[in-house]
């Protein structure tokens, strides 16, 4: 991955890396605190002068909630100011499925052409070259879970699909939405792994190989972009929100993570738990203590937690186990003989209203303090903690989006490696939408984000 520039590069050189495009619009997206991809598009012939200059954007977006609606932090927010969106032409992708378009995630600089310092995907960046600095490797995947309803529903959810979970059935009414969905995906340069129907009602699941972890956060904005508008082709809506019936199984986000160092993985030929080697556990430890900061992160919004409930595979507990799909980490070997390249850990907390750039740096941040301060890993745990949680001393995660805000605050481990204008940011955006929804019914926190992601 090209490592951003701490300024808008000067020599003006875009032409050459585009030659492949055939489009005649760019979109530019950012992805704002409150996990809504936003965007501004250019024309083809314009893209050289946006790479050189950049499109402007107001900075009042780093305290959108997911409403729309603006509050002001300590150092964000308002009318006042503006910033400049750069595309990176090094993941300049031509849509498959929309001709004459292509995409681009795009950096935040300000108006000097130096980094904005609340820029997420330049955070991301960041932390990934801090992993460097300190001899690591990082590969990250999200785990994309969506569902289809009707569009003859405009507000509620219809499910547009029906049959068992993980059923034949269910796959026969999409197969042809998933041959293509799979296709358009290879044709924009994402790996796919694997398609499945999901377990709840008309849910979809899909697998991206593992990258860098800022090319793993752009891959969840292109796919789940292409996920919608895909649907709307077959009359369909794809919803990303982490609740879609109250009390019913949601969608999560969940992220998978490898990390190596130059004898290679992390969680392979070492001396601790499954393998790990010394500096992973320490990582995934440094994950586990600050798992409730980062809900606040990746599921922060008020329905988030309509889905983080007990007994349903959300990862509402602060602990650790192989293979256990209740435990916030998810520890994967891989089968016998894989465990070199395949051993990877999953944080199962995470949902669709989170920013990947935010949820893949603070991670990163995360694991990076467990290693510099060698923490360890307590003993794992198996089977639910809900039967057991409280003889054991296992501690569950927030319950409400107030709660995590808190926890977010008090980091001084993400605050750090943040900075005070982002950190400030995302604390101001969960403390607004927690605020605004602290009165809501289940059913009227639904609605609410049914369709906004």
């Amino acid at each position: 991955m090209p490592t951003m520039p701490e300024r808008i590069p000067a020599d003006g050189d875009a032409a050459a890396p585009i030659d492949h495009i055939d489009a005649e619009m760019i979109a530019l997206s950012f992805v704002d605190n409150a996990g809504i991809t936003r965007v501004k598009t250019v024309p083809a012939a314009r893209l050289a002068h946006a790479a050189r200059f950049g499109v402007g954007v107001s900075p009042c977006f780093e305290t959108f909630g997911f409403d729309d609606l603006m509050t002001v932090g300590r150092y964000l927010g308002g009318p006042d100011g503006d910033l400049r969106l750069v595309p990176d032409l090094g993941a300049l992708t031509e849509l498959a499925g929309q001709h004459g378009w292509a995409w681009a995630p795009a950096d935040k600089y300000t108006q000097d052409g130096t980094r904005f310092a609340a820029c997420q995907r330049g955070f991301a960046t960041r932390q990934v070259e801090a992993a460097r600095r300190a001899g690591l490797r990082l590969s990250m995947a999200f785990e994309t879970e969506w569902a289809l309803g009707r569009t003859e529903d405009p507000i509620g959810f219809t499910p547009a699909i029906n049959g068992p979970a993980y059923g034949m059935i269910r796959l026969g009414q999409v197969a042809e939405y998933a041959r293509e969905l799979v296709s358009l995906l290879i044709r924009q340069g994402l790996r796919v792994e694997q398609f499945h129907p999901e377990y709840a009602a008309s849910q979809l699941e899909i697998s991206i190989a593992p990258s860098d972890p800022v090319a793993a956060a752009d891959a969840a904005v292109l796919l789940r972009h292409t996920i919608r508008d895909l649907s709307g082709k077959y009359g369909w809506r794809a919803t990303f929100a982490p609740c879609l019936i109250p009390g019913g199984a949601g969608s999560g986000a969940h992220l998978h993570l490898s990390a190596h160092d130059e004898s290679g993985s992390l969680f392979a030929d070492g001396p601790g738990p499954y393998g790990m080697k010394e500096a992973g556990a320490a990582f995934l430890a440094g994950v586990l203590r600050e798992l409730p900061a980062l809900v606040a992160v990746g599921a922060g919004n008020p329905a988030s937690f309509l889905r983080l409930q007990p007994s349903r595979w959300a990862g509402i507990w602060q602990c650790w186990g192989r293979e256990t799909r209740e435990a916030a980490i998810r520890f994967v070997t891989g089968v016998q003989g894989t465990e070199r390249w395949a051993a990877n850990a999953e944080v199962k907390c995470f949902d669709g209203t989170g920013n990947p750039y935010l949820i893949v740096g603070s991670v990163i941040a995360a694991g990076l303090a467990g290693i510099a301060e060698g923490l360890a890993l307590p003993t794992e745990i198996t089977g639910d903690p809900a039967t057991f949680a409280r003889r054991y001393q296992v501690r569950r995660l927030p319950a409400d989006a107030a709660e995590a805000a808190a926890h977010l605050a008090a980091s001084t481990v993400l605050a750090d490696a943040m900075g005070p204008e982002l950190h400030d940011a995302l604390v101001t955006v969960r403390r607004a939408e927690s605020e605004r929804y602290r009165g809501a019914r289940p059913e009227e926190l639904v609605a609410f984000t049914l369709w906004r992601f």
